[in-house]
Parts: C-alpha cells; structure tokens; sequence
C-alpha cells in the first residue's frame, strides 16, 4: 500500500452494500459537504463540527484506502447507509458555515501513532444509537468545555491520535495494476504482493514465507500465491489477476484490523515504495535504464520511434521517445512512464519478441525475454543466459563457473549476483532487462 492521499471523487453506494440501487460520483468535498450537513447541526460550537468533520474525514478515507467494499467485488467507495457508513443524501442543501469548514480541513486527517493508514473513526450520535468511538452529541459538551477539536478526538480515541495536515490530492483509481501479475514481472506491485502474503502467513502459516525483498517475482513468491489460492477457493496457478489482488486486499486488511479501531496499522517502512509511481524527465537509476532498453529495442522496429542510448539518465531524448511511444499507442501524451505506459511498453515489446522472425539476429543480438528470470525458472531463456553467462565465466576469474542445463539452479544464480556486483546493480540474484543487455554483450565478445 502506498501513502494515503486525498481522492478527487468518490462513488457512493444509495443503499445497503447488496441493496439494489445507483450508485453516484460526486467531488470528495462534496460528499464530506453532505454528510456533515446530514448528520450533524451547523449550530453546534465550531469545534464540535471539525471534531465530527475530522472524523467523518478520516473514517471516509479509511475505506477508500483499504478498498474495503471494491476488495469485496463492489464498484463503489462507500455506502449511505448509516448500518455501514455515513448518511449521504443526493442532492441535498449545503449548510454554508459547514461548507467552509470542509474547505478549509478537508484535506486533514487523523492517524494513530506509528502508523500511516487513515484511523478507522467510527462514531455514533450517542443518543439514539451508541458505540465504542466518538459521540457526537458528547462534542458539544466537550467543546463547550473549552475543548480543542483535537483534544475532543482524543479524549474519545485515545491520546495517540494525531493529525496528518495538508494530504495531498490525487485520482481515485483502483490499486489493481490493470494487468495479471505472474513469474518473471517485476516492480512496486510485486513487493505489494510479497509483503501482505507474508503478513497474511502469520496468520495462515500453510502460506510459505517469501525469503528476501526483491521486486521480482520468482518462484517462491508464485509457490506463495498458490498456497493463498487454495486457501481462499480461487483458481491456484500462482497469478495473481484482479480477483486474486483484491483478495489479498481483503484478507491483508483483516488481519491487520485495518478497518477496527483497535488496527495493528501500517508503519512508513511498510508502505515505502521502492521504485517510483512514475518515471519522467531528470530520474537517473535501474528503473531508467531498463526503460531505455525497452525503447532502444521498440526502436528496430517502430519507424516513428526516435534513437535512445541506454544511459540510465531520462533526458531530452528519452522524452522524446516517450512522447512518441505514447502517440503511437493512444496513451496520455504527458511523457510520465506510470503504470499505463509501463504495461503498455511490456506489453509492445512482447507481441514483438514473439513475433520476430528467425532472421532476426542479423539485426539484433538475443532480446530480453520479456520477464525476469530468477531462481526456480526452466527453458530455453535460462539456457541462452547460461550460455553467454558461462563465456563471461570462462574469461573472467570473479564470475563462478555454472553448467549449461536449462534450470535456473543455485550456482547460476551466485553467477548473477557476482556479475551484479561488478557492474553495479541490486544483487538479488533476478536478470531484469539491463543486466540481459549486459551479459548478451560482454558474452558475445568472447
């Protein structure tokens, strides 16, 4: 899970989660708009409303960020119903001094200490209906004390409940990566994958534990997502498509009590990304690099395509080459390489490597085989970086000597991390497309 933002819209369920009815997507201000001015009084002390907006607020987000209804196969946010959410009426009026207050703290929200997720603030009016969390009739007396609106959460919620200020804003698009991750992907979904199975196995211990913390997604990780799928009555083949993701969103969230108010929370190390949302002019590093390659490859055999050197530097000319490669595949032309274009680059460079003819070495060495190989991985991809891995080793005492054979074994993968070492990259033991370029290269010179 990444850091909680703030949504531009939210889509609210006009019913029960399995009732029959529209759903509607409205600004998120103006959801919080309504709600406040359904369910509480624009006469109440000042401090008493933020109070109740606050946790409105962050109660709203909590859903939006463990994806608690969408996880459960819905197509909305939230509901109206006060059995599982806020009060929410199209249409309504809005009361003027509570749409200000929105205005100004709707991008406020609380946190438990040590923890990163929006707190799950449940409340009650706490006449007609009470629970362990917030009354909203109790503000009123509270902020007729004197009481801050911080001071009047606490003292329902408990002294380590802080404010996060000032959230940033940003669309609401589902977490699904848009496409089945499976053997050979890599990247920021695969750690997602890695981190809530191993979390989710504490609980279930038939789940094997995934050893390291590597963007790759290798065979113990696919062994992982099997053991998970029989578990859970799904289909095990060790991919991990939409109803499998959300499932993992699900059963990560209800182990960590995401949505209780007594959550174990999520801490910033587990929510820290490794590789950036989006690459784009002035990065420099792997993810650049193997962008490049991609590029440089689609290059042979896209015309419009412009030339790009592999420098690992996303300058003017890897711009350039985005640009076009976004026009010619009918992406948003912004030059930013986010999870669209990244699974439409993968997906072009694929459907060409499939596709070349057998002619093709006359033009282009050994492509990349469109997936990470890693420890655990057979066949004629693993026996091709074999064979041009065992020439380095040949000629260079610092590589370990491995046998031809197909199988992606133990002293191929000390082999990897030896040469990853030399030339400066992660040594997780996986070949990503810059270290193939690499290997192809220097092992075709000997």
């Amino acid at each position: 899970m990444a850091l909680p933002f703030i949504p531009e819209t939210i889509t609210v369920h006009l019913g029960r989660p399995n009732e029959p009815a529209k759903n509607v997507t409205v600004p998120f201000t103006e959801y919080i708009k309504n709600v406040a001015s359904s369910e509480i009084f624009p006469t109440w002390p000042e401090n008493a409303i933020r109070a109740n907006i606050l946790a409105q607020i962050s109660y709203t987000l909590n859903r939006v960020y463990t994806e608690y209804y969408r996880s459960r196969g819905y197509d909305f946010d939230v509901t109206n119903s006060t059995q599982y959410d806020h009060y929410f009426v199209e249409g309504r009026d809005i009361f003027e001094n509570i749409s200000q207050i929105v205005d100004d703290i709707f991008n406020d929200y609380l946190v438990r200490e040590g923890s990163v997720e929006p707190f799950f603030a449940q409340y009650c009016d706490g006449v007609r209906s009470t629970c362990p969390g917030l009354s909203q009739w109790g503000t009123v007396e509270l902020a007729n004390q004197g009481l801050t609106p911080l001071e009047i959460l606490r003292y329902y919620y408990g002294n380590d409940i802080n404010l996060v200020y000032n959230a940033r804003v940003g669309r609401n698009i589902p977490s699904y990566p848009g496409a089945a991750l499976r053997r050979g992907f890599f990247g920021e979904d695969v750690l997602t994958i890695k981190r809530e199975l191993n979390r989710i196995a504490m609980n279930y211990p038939a789940i094997p534990t995934i050893q390291g913390d590597t963007g790759a997604y290798d065979l113990e990780t696919e062994n992982a997502v099997k053991a998970f799928q029989q578990i859970f009555n799904l289909t095990p083949d060790g991919i991990v498509g939409k109803a499998t993701w959300y499932k993992l969103k699900e059963i990560y969230a209800g182990v960590k009590g995401l949505s209780e108010l007594t959550s174990e929370g999520l801490t910033i190390a587990e929510t820290q990304r490794q590789f950036p949302e989006a690459l784009g002019l002035g990065d420099s590093g792997v993810g650049v690099s193997t962008l490049q390659y991609y590029l440089a490859f689609l290059g042979y055999f896209l015309p419009n395509l412009p030339p790009i050197a592999i420098t690992g530097v996303y300058d003017q000319q890897t711009l350039d080459a985005v640009f076009t490669f976004q026009n010619e595949y009918g992406l948003d032309i912004d030059g930013a390489v986010g999870r669209e274009t990244w699974n439409k680059l993968q997906q072009a460079y694929n459907q060409i490597v499939n596709d070349l003819p057998s002619n093709y070495q006359e033009f282009i060495r050994e492509p990349y085989p469109g997936r990470f190989l890693s420890f655990g991985d057979t066949g004629s991809a693993v026996r091709t970086l074999q064979t041009y891995l065992d020439k380095i080793a040949q000629n260079d005492p610092s590589i370990p000597n491995i046998t031809v054979n197909g199988d992606f074994d133990e002293a191929t993968r000390q082999a990897v991390i030896a040469l990853q070492g030399q030339v400066g990259l992660e040594q997780n033991g996986s070949v990503g497309p810059v270290l193939w370029s690499e290997i192809i290269t220097r092992g075709s010179n000997f």
